[in-house]
Protein backbone atom coordinates (compact mmCIF):
# COMPACT_ATOMS: atom_id res chain seq x y z
CA UNK A 1 0.00 0.00 0.00
CA UNK A 2 1.32 3.59 -0.76
CA UNK A 3 1.56 5.69 1.98
CA UNK A 4 -0.74 8.85 2.30
CA UNK A 5 0.95 11.97 1.38
CA UNK A 6 2.04 14.04 4.35
CA UNK A 7 1.84 17.88 5.55
CA UNK A 8 3.10 20.45 8.04
CA UNK A 9 0.23 22.44 9.64
CA UNK A 10 -1.08 24.85 7.29
CA UNK A 11 -3.68 28.19 6.39
CA UNK A 12 -7.16 27.52 5.68
CA UNK A 13 -6.21 28.87 1.95
CA UNK A 14 -3.73 26.89 1.36
CA UNK A 15 -5.69 23.86 2.28
CA UNK A 16 -9.15 24.31 0.96
CA UNK A 17 -6.51 25.04 -2.22
CA UNK A 18 -4.43 22.39 -2.03
CA UNK A 19 -5.56 19.67 -0.11
CA UNK A 20 -9.47 19.88 -0.54
CA UNK A 21 -9.70 20.62 -4.08
CA UNK A 22 -7.16 17.80 -5.06
CA UNK A 23 -9.30 15.22 -3.29
CA UNK A 24 -7.01 13.23 -1.97
CA UNK A 25 -6.55 12.28 1.78
CA UNK A 26 -3.65 14.21 3.40
CA UNK A 27 -1.81 13.52 6.72
CA UNK A 28 -1.10 16.61 8.70
CA UNK A 29 1.10 15.83 11.27
CA UNK A 30 0.79 17.75 14.36
CA UNK A 31 -1.95 20.01 13.49
CA UNK A 32 -3.35 19.71 17.07
CA UNK A 33 -0.81 19.09 19.40
CA UNK A 34 -1.77 21.93 21.09
CA UNK A 35 -4.68 20.83 21.76
CA UNK A 36 -5.05 20.56 26.08
CA UNK A 37 -6.81 17.31 25.75
CA UNK A 38 -3.46 16.17 23.26
CA UNK A 39 -1.49 17.90 26.06
CA UNK A 40 -3.08 15.80 28.60
CA UNK A 41 -3.19 12.51 26.89
CA UNK A 42 0.79 12.94 25.88
CA UNK A 43 1.35 13.13 29.73
CA UNK A 44 -1.48 10.16 30.39
CA UNK A 45 -3.86 12.15 31.64
CA UNK A 46 -6.59 11.96 29.00
CA UNK A 47 -9.38 10.36 31.16
CA UNK A 48 -9.18 12.76 33.66
CA UNK A 49 -9.61 15.14 31.41
CA UNK A 50 -12.47 14.03 29.31
CA UNK A 51 -14.40 13.17 32.88
CA UNK A 52 -14.02 16.58 33.50
CA UNK A 53 -15.61 17.96 30.30
CA UNK A 54 -18.29 15.13 30.42
CA UNK A 55 -22.17 15.90 30.64
CA UNK A 56 -23.92 12.65 32.45
CA UNK A 57 -25.82 11.97 29.26
CA UNK A 58 -25.94 8.22 28.07
CA UNK A 59 -25.18 7.51 23.91
CA UNK A 60 -24.26 4.03 22.74
CA UNK A 61 -21.41 2.21 22.68
CA UNK A 62 -20.76 -1.23 21.75
CA UNK A 63 -19.23 -4.26 23.78
CA UNK A 64 -17.80 -7.64 22.24
CA UNK A 65 -16.01 -10.38 23.49
CA UNK A 66 -12.24 -11.18 23.61
CA UNK A 67 -13.24 -13.83 21.19
CA UNK A 68 -13.84 -11.00 18.44
CA UNK A 69 -10.53 -9.35 18.63
CA UNK A 70 -12.23 -5.86 18.32
CA UNK A 71 -13.84 -6.26 14.86
CA UNK A 72 -17.30 -5.19 15.07
CA UNK A 73 -19.07 -6.90 12.54
CA UNK A 74 -22.30 -9.12 11.87
CA UNK A 75 -23.19 -12.62 12.43
CA UNK A 76 -22.23 -15.46 9.99
CA UNK A 77 -26.11 -15.53 8.79
CA UNK A 78 -26.34 -11.57 8.76
CA UNK A 79 -29.14 -12.12 10.91
CA UNK A 80 -27.69 -9.37 13.93
CA UNK A 81 -24.39 -8.34 15.21
CA UNK A 82 -20.97 -10.25 16.66
CA UNK A 83 -21.39 -7.50 19.58
CA UNK A 84 -24.27 -5.86 22.27
CA UNK A 85 -25.05 -2.39 22.34
CA UNK A 86 -26.14 -0.52 25.54
CA UNK A 87 -26.14 2.74 26.82
CA UNK A 88 -23.10 4.22 28.64
CA UNK A 89 -21.65 7.74 29.67
CA UNK A 90 -17.99 8.99 28.53
CA UNK A 91 -17.11 8.29 33.01
CA UNK A 92 -18.85 4.80 33.03
CA UNK A 93 -17.04 4.01 29.46
CA UNK A 94 -13.79 5.22 30.90
CA UNK A 95 -13.74 3.27 33.89
CA UNK A 96 -14.67 -0.14 31.81
CA UNK A 97 -11.92 0.83 29.92
CA UNK A 98 -9.18 1.39 32.44
CA UNK A 99 -10.12 -1.60 34.24
CA UNK A 100 -8.88 -3.25 31.13
CA UNK A 101 -5.86 -1.68 30.72
CA UNK A 102 -2.59 -4.47 30.22
CA UNK A 103 -5.41 -7.36 29.45
CA UNK A 104 -4.15 -9.90 26.89
CA UNK A 105 -7.68 -10.43 26.04
CA UNK A 106 -9.94 -8.01 26.67
CA UNK A 107 -13.25 -7.28 25.68
CA UNK A 108 -13.77 -4.73 22.81
CA UNK A 109 -14.71 -1.48 23.71
CA UNK A 110 -16.20 1.76 21.44
CA UNK A 111 -18.29 4.24 21.09
CA UNK A 112 -17.91 6.42 17.89
CA UNK A 113 -19.50 10.04 16.62
CA UNK A 114 -20.27 10.90 20.21
CA UNK A 115 -21.27 14.40 19.80
CA UNK A 116 -18.98 16.74 21.59
CA UNK A 117 -21.87 19.72 21.69
CA UNK A 118 -24.13 17.32 23.59
CA UNK A 119 -22.03 14.64 26.21
CA UNK A 120 -18.47 17.21 26.04
CA UNK A 121 -19.54 20.38 25.77
CA UNK A 122 -16.24 21.88 27.98
CA UNK A 123 -14.00 20.62 25.00
CA UNK A 124 -14.86 23.06 22.57
CA UNK A 125 -12.81 26.29 23.74
CA UNK A 126 -9.86 23.78 23.19
CA UNK A 127 -10.45 21.87 19.87
CA UNK A 128 -10.51 24.74 17.51
CA UNK A 129 -8.68 23.66 13.80
CA UNK A 130 -8.42 27.44 12.14
CA UNK A 131 -6.93 25.13 9.16
CA UNK A 132 -10.68 25.15 9.08
CA UNK A 133 -13.95 27.10 8.94
CA UNK A 134 -15.47 26.84 12.39
CA UNK A 135 -18.17 28.74 11.60
CA UNK A 136 -19.45 26.35 8.75
CA UNK A 137 -22.02 23.82 9.76
CA UNK A 138 -19.53 21.04 11.52
CA UNK A 139 -20.44 18.03 13.43
CA UNK A 140 -17.87 17.65 15.89
CA UNK A 141 -17.39 14.07 17.36
CA UNK A 142 -15.55 12.22 19.91
CA UNK A 143 -14.16 8.47 19.06
CA UNK A 144 -13.04 6.46 22.00
CA UNK A 145 -12.24 2.99 22.53
CA UNK A 146 -9.63 0.15 23.01
CA UNK A 147 -7.95 -2.17 20.63
CA UNK A 148 -10.67 -2.15 17.68
CA UNK A 149 -10.77 -2.22 14.19
CA UNK A 150 -13.59 -0.45 11.98
CA UNK A 151 -14.30 -1.89 8.99
CA UNK A 152 -13.86 -0.19 5.73
CA UNK A 153 -16.81 2.63 4.97
CA UNK A 154 -17.35 5.81 3.75
CA UNK A 155 -18.80 9.12 4.67
CA UNK A 156 -20.53 11.81 3.10
CA UNK A 157 -18.71 14.42 4.55
CA UNK A 158 -15.82 15.33 3.93
CA UNK A 159 -13.76 14.39 7.48
CA UNK A 160 -10.46 15.79 9.99
CA UNK A 161 -10.15 13.21 12.06
CA UNK A 162 -7.18 13.96 14.59
CA UNK A 163 -6.09 11.84 17.11
CA UNK A 164 -5.96 12.46 20.65
CA UNK A 165 -5.06 9.53 21.98
CA UNK A 166 -3.18 6.28 21.44
CA UNK A 167 -1.93 5.25 17.86
CA UNK A 168 -4.54 4.77 14.89
CA UNK A 169 -4.06 3.13 11.02
CA UNK A 170 -5.64 3.86 8.37
CA UNK A 171 -6.19 2.39 5.22
CA UNK A 172 -7.89 4.29 2.49
CA UNK A 173 -9.63 3.42 -0.87
CA UNK A 174 -10.63 5.55 -3.93
CA UNK A 175 -14.92 5.23 -4.05
CA UNK A 176 -14.09 3.59 -7.16
CA UNK A 177 -12.89 0.44 -5.26
CA UNK A 178 -16.78 -0.81 -4.19
CA UNK A 179 -16.17 -3.39 -6.91
CA UNK A 180 -13.31 -4.69 -5.23
CA UNK A 181 -14.48 -4.79 -1.44
CA UNK A 182 -17.38 -6.77 -1.25
CA UNK A 183 -19.33 -4.60 0.70
CA UNK A 184 -22.33 -6.14 3.11
CA UNK A 185 -26.06 -5.04 3.14
CA UNK A 186 -26.91 -1.34 1.82
CA UNK A 187 -30.59 -1.16 4.41
CA UNK A 188 -28.65 -3.16 7.26
CA UNK A 189 -25.73 -1.55 8.23
CA UNK A 190 -23.34 -0.92 11.88
CA UNK A 191 -23.66 2.79 11.84
CA UNK A 192 -25.64 3.71 8.69
CA UNK A 193 -23.04 3.35 5.96
CA UNK A 194 -22.24 -0.38 4.33
CA UNK A 195 -19.04 -1.86 5.52
CA UNK A 196 -16.42 -4.29 3.84
CA UNK A 197 -16.84 -7.46 4.58
CA UNK A 198 -12.92 -8.11 4.31
CA UNK A 199 -10.86 -8.03 7.23
CA UNK A 200 -8.18 -5.76 5.33
CA UNK A 201 -5.59 -6.65 8.31
CA UNK A 202 -5.54 -10.59 7.57
CA UNK A 203 -7.53 -10.72 4.03
CA UNK A 204 -8.76 -13.97 2.88
CA UNK A 205 -8.30 -13.99 -0.93
CA UNK A 206 -9.17 -17.31 -1.19
CA UNK A 207 -12.86 -16.06 -0.38
CA UNK A 208 -12.27 -11.92 -1.69
CA UNK A 209 -9.96 -12.56 -4.68
CA UNK A 210 -10.65 -9.13 -5.67
CA UNK A 211 -10.08 -7.85 -2.77
CA UNK A 212 -5.74 -7.55 -3.89
CA UNK A 213 -7.44 -5.18 -6.52
CA UNK A 214 -8.30 -3.12 -4.11
CA UNK A 215 -5.11 -3.37 -1.96
CA UNK A 216 -3.16 -2.30 -4.85
CA UNK A 217 -5.17 1.65 -4.98
CA UNK A 218 -5.05 1.32 -1.22
CA UNK A 219 -3.12 4.03 0.55
CA UNK A 220 -2.33 3.73 4.35
CA UNK A 221 -0.85 5.94 6.92
CA UNK A 222 -0.39 5.69 11.23
CA UNK A 223 -1.45 8.40 13.19
CA UNK A 224 0.00 9.53 16.79
CA UNK A 225 -1.29 12.29 19.66
CA UNK A 226 -1.91 15.30 17.52
CA UNK A 227 -1.63 14.05 13.64
CA UNK A 228 -5.00 14.59 11.59
CA UNK A 229 -6.02 13.54 8.68
CA UNK A 230 -8.21 14.47 5.64
CA UNK A 231 -10.91 11.99 4.19
CA UNK A 232 -12.48 13.25 1.52
CA UNK A 233 -16.04 12.36 0.49
CA UNK A 234 -17.15 8.95 0.28
CA UNK A 235 -13.34 7.36 0.55
CA UNK A 236 -13.47 4.43 1.86
CA UNK A 237 -11.43 4.22 5.24
CA UNK A 238 -10.98 0.86 8.00
CA UNK A 239 -9.61 2.22 11.31
CA UNK A 240 -7.54 0.39 13.72
CA UNK A 241 -6.61 1.61 17.30
CA UNK A 242 -3.60 0.12 18.50
CA UNK A 243 -3.51 0.84 22.13
CA UNK A 244 -5.47 0.20 25.38
CA UNK A 245 -6.92 3.12 25.28
CA UNK A 246 -7.77 5.48 22.11
CA UNK A 247 -9.51 9.06 21.71
CA UNK A 248 -10.30 10.63 18.19
CA UNK A 249 -12.10 13.91 17.59
CA UNK A 250 -13.45 14.42 13.89
CA UNK A 251 -14.94 17.24 12.11
CA UNK A 252 -17.77 16.44 9.27
CA UNK A 253 -19.27 18.99 6.85
CA UNK A 254 -20.51 19.42 3.15
CA UNK A 255 -20.10 21.59 0.84
CA UNK A 256 -23.80 21.02 -0.16
CA UNK A 257 -26.47 23.65 0.68
CA UNK A 258 -28.90 23.23 3.33
CA UNK A 259 -31.10 21.06 4.02
CA UNK A 260 -27.77 18.55 3.79
CA UNK A 261 -30.02 15.40 2.79
CA UNK A 262 -28.02 12.37 1.98
CA UNK A 263 -28.07 10.60 -1.41
CA UNK A 264 -27.98 7.29 -0.12
CA UNK A 265 -31.43 7.60 -0.44
CA UNK A 266 -31.80 8.02 -3.87
CA UNK A 267 -29.63 5.29 -4.42
CA UNK A 268 -32.59 3.45 -1.92
CA UNK A 269 -34.83 4.74 -4.33
CA UNK A 270 -33.17 3.69 -7.43
CA UNK A 271 -32.95 0.04 -5.99
CA UNK A 272 -36.48 -0.85 -6.23
CA UNK A 273 -37.57 1.36 -8.79
CA UNK A 274 -34.75 0.34 -11.35
CA UNK A 275 -32.67 -2.46 -10.56
CA UNK A 276 -34.73 -5.66 -12.47
CA UNK A 277 -35.23 -3.52 -15.78
CA UNK A 278 -34.23 -4.64 -18.98
CA UNK A 279 -30.89 -3.46 -20.01
CA UNK A 280 -31.84 -1.26 -22.77
CA UNK A 281 -34.17 0.85 -20.32
CA UNK A 282 -31.42 0.94 -17.70
CA UNK A 283 -28.90 2.31 -20.52
CA UNK A 284 -31.79 4.54 -21.22
CA UNK A 285 -32.28 6.18 -17.76
CA UNK A 286 -28.20 6.58 -18.16
CA UNK A 287 -28.56 9.27 -20.21
CA UNK A 288 -31.44 10.51 -18.39
CA UNK A 289 -29.36 10.90 -15.26
CA UNK A 290 -26.28 11.90 -17.05
CA UNK A 291 -28.29 14.84 -18.34
CA UNK A 292 -30.22 15.55 -15.58
CA UNK A 293 -28.06 15.10 -12.40
CA UNK A 294 -24.80 14.51 -13.81
CA UNK A 295 -24.23 17.47 -16.13
CA UNK A 296 -22.95 15.78 -19.11
CA UNK A 297 -24.31 18.42 -21.44
CA UNK A 298 -24.05 21.19 -19.13
CA UNK A 299 -27.30 22.70 -17.21
CA UNK A 300 -30.21 20.67 -18.53
CA UNK A 301 -32.79 23.85 -18.36
CA UNK A 302 -30.93 26.34 -19.12
CA UNK A 303 -33.35 26.96 -21.76
CA UNK A 304 -35.92 27.99 -19.59
CA UNK A 305 -36.77 30.92 -17.68
CA UNK A 306 -36.60 30.38 -14.04
CA UNK A 307 -40.68 29.96 -13.65
CA UNK A 308 -40.57 26.99 -15.80
CA UNK A 309 -37.43 25.08 -14.40
CA UNK A 310 -39.44 23.14 -12.00
CA UNK A 311 -38.03 21.31 -9.69
CA UNK A 312 -34.58 22.29 -11.50
CA UNK A 313 -34.50 25.23 -10.51
CA UNK A 314 -32.58 27.25 -7.73
CA UNK A 315 -33.07 25.08 -4.64
CA UNK A 316 -34.77 27.04 -2.12
CA UNK A 317 -36.66 25.60 1.49
CA UNK A 318 -40.07 25.73 -0.49
CA UNK A 319 -38.55 23.78 -3.62
CA UNK A 320 -37.32 21.09 -1.22
CA UNK A 321 -40.42 20.69 1.08
CA UNK A 322 -42.34 20.50 -2.45
CA UNK A 323 -40.16 17.91 -4.30
CA UNK A 324 -40.18 15.50 -0.31
CA UNK A 325 -43.71 16.03 -0.35
CA UNK A 326 -44.14 14.86 -3.79
CA UNK A 327 -42.03 11.78 -2.60
CA UNK A 328 -44.01 11.24 0.22
CA UNK A 329 -47.20 11.07 -1.65
CA UNK A 330 -45.63 8.68 -4.71
CA UNK A 331 -44.38 6.33 -2.43
CA UNK A 332 -47.61 6.03 0.23
CA UNK A 333 -49.67 4.93 -2.53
Amino acid sequence: MRPIAEHEPMERERFEREIVAKGEPAVIRGLVTGWPIVRAAKKGEVAEALRGAATKEPFEAWFGAPEIEGQFGYTDDFAGFNHERRLATVDQLLELLLRQRGSEQPYSMYAGGIPIRKHLPDLLPGIAVPMLDMERATLISLWLGNRTRTAAHWDLPQNLACVVAGRRRFTLFPTEQVANLYVGPLDFTLAGQPISLVDVDNPDLGRHPKFARAMEAAMTAELGPGDALYIPSLWWHAVASLDDLAAMINFWWRDAEPPLLTPLNALYHSVITMKNLGPKELAAWRVLFDHYIFGANGDPVAHLPEAGKGILGRRTPELVARVKKLLIDVLSR
